[in-house]
């Protein structure tokens, strides 16, 4: 099973080289951690992901961009993964541009630049972002599926067989469950 991806967006190549350096040292070993140097390329990178059904745990983006802020970007994100935290990457100057994007774009947290030493202002916030988005993550079924009535014979036969094997499957009820239609 893949990783879920924490994407990290700026287009200052040193500051991005920065937080994923950063983000790598601390959740390299259960994320997989992406980089994109513009708004429009994070995006692009979110529609891969979602063609490949792969989880987007977090997104940390920069709110200065030239042709796409932050805000704005997250705002598109948030209609490809919803269930992914947003945290955005300000100036000081910029606090009210992420105070208002709480509201405008469900924004989780957001950080001022510089965040360092980060084992102070960014591991901490990053960690309880995370531990709450694995408290509701749910990953995608992806073995057998048994779809029938629950009076079916048959199926129930099905169901007797796999589970004496040990064989993993899901049942969907196709009267109850909207997944089974």
């Amino acid at each position: 099973m893949e990783k879920p991806v924490i994407l990290a967006v700026d287009d200052d190549p040193g500051v991005l080289a920065a937080v994923a350096r950063d983000l790598r040292k601390r959740y390299g070993p259960d994320y997989d951690i992406m980089r994109a140097g513009s708004g429009a390329e994070g995006l692009e990178e979110l529609k891969a992901l979602k063609l490949e059904n792969r989880a987007v745990a977090l997104i940390v983006a920069d709110q200065r961009m030239p042709q796409m802020t932050g805000v704005e970007m997250l705002h598109e994100a948030l209609g490809l993964f919803p269930t992914a935290k947003r945290t955005l990457l300000t100036a000081y100057a910029d606090t009210d541009a992420a105070i208002k994007a709480i509201n405008d774009v469900r924004l989780d947290h957001y950080l001022l630049k510089p965040w360092d030493p980060p084992e102070e202002r960014l591991y901490p916030v990053l960690d309880d972002l995370l531990d709450d988005w694995r408290a509701g993550y749910q990953p995608l079924f992806e073995g057998i599926r048994i779809i029938g009535h629950r009076w079916s014979a048959d199926g129930h036969l099905i169901r007797d067989f796999l589970a004496k094997n040990l064989i993993p499957y899901r049942w969907l009820d196709i009267e109850t469950d909207p997944a089974a239609a």
